[in-house]
């Protein structure tokens, strides 16, 4: 059996928990329903897992911010360049996109225009279009997004496989079976709206209907098909 390990790197909200689960909680249901099972490392408080026991990693989303280098994360990212050295195959979504973007070389910090929530549309670029992981996708497909800080500044060798008018790097890939995604593909709807919920304030403070975004909240079923797709390309 593939050994899949989702490395946690955050809580979601309460609410959200008891209501839904906590990330790595999504994760696991998104891959249980195509057959799939995850152990789960907490980065915050547990030892780094040794990698020959891992065949392939999943970083979840956190409410922390990579620019702000604590110490856990940046104890991370050694660990992910001696991952992808190894080829080890890697999948970090919204923090962890952020985390491996850093430690391989690019630059995340605050996006000067702001939080991009809600259900965006994103676009594959030509080697999206191409790519092992994504390219099953159709070439503008809805996700979920909720997220300050991007990925500003791509590492030089990493390929942008999707964008969107927001955020340049929606999706990027730094080697054969190494990808990361700035949204959110184990949310459901419902997650979806509990964060909007949570943000009236900051969205409407930057100009935007809250009230709005959430009536156009939609299912997602491409974007939520990369996690068990990531898994089957490891068997």
């Amino acid at each position: 059996m593939t050994r899949l390990l989702i490395v946690k790197t955050g809580d979601a909200f309460p609410e959200v928990v008891a209501a839904h689960g906590d990330f790595e909680a999504l994760f696991r249901q998104a891959l249980a329903r195509e057959g799939f099972e995850a152990s789960v490392f907490d980065a915050r408080h547990e030892a780094l897992p040794d990698l020959d026991e891992v065949d392939g990693l999943y970083l979840t989303g956190s409410h922390s911010m990579v620019s702000e280098a604590e110490p856990w994360s940046e104890a991370l990212k050694p660990w992910l360049r001696e991952a992808r050295a190894r080829d080890l195959a890697m999948l970090g979504v919204c923090y962890g996109h952020q985390l491996m973007a850093s430690a391989f070389g690019g630059t995340v910090d605050y996006h000067p225009a702001g939080r991009e929530s809600g259900t965006r549309a994103v676009t594959l670029t030509p080697a999206g279009r191409e790519d092992a992981l994504l390219g099953a996708l159709s070439e503008r497909f809805p996700a979920q997004l909720t997220h300050a800080q991007s990925v500003l500044e791509a590492p030089r060798d990493a390929v942008v496989l999707a964008r969107n008018a927001h955020d340049a790097h929606q999706a990027l890939r730094y080697g054969p079976r190494q990808w990361s995604l700035q949204f959110h593909p184990e949310f459901t709807p419902a997650v979806m709206q509990a964060y909007l919920a949570r943000q009236v304030a900051a969205l409407r403070d930057q100009g935007q209907d809250p009230q709005a975004l959430m009536a156009g909240v939609t299912p997602t079923p491409e974007a939520s098909s990369l996690l068990a797709r990531f898994a089957r390309l490891l068997g």
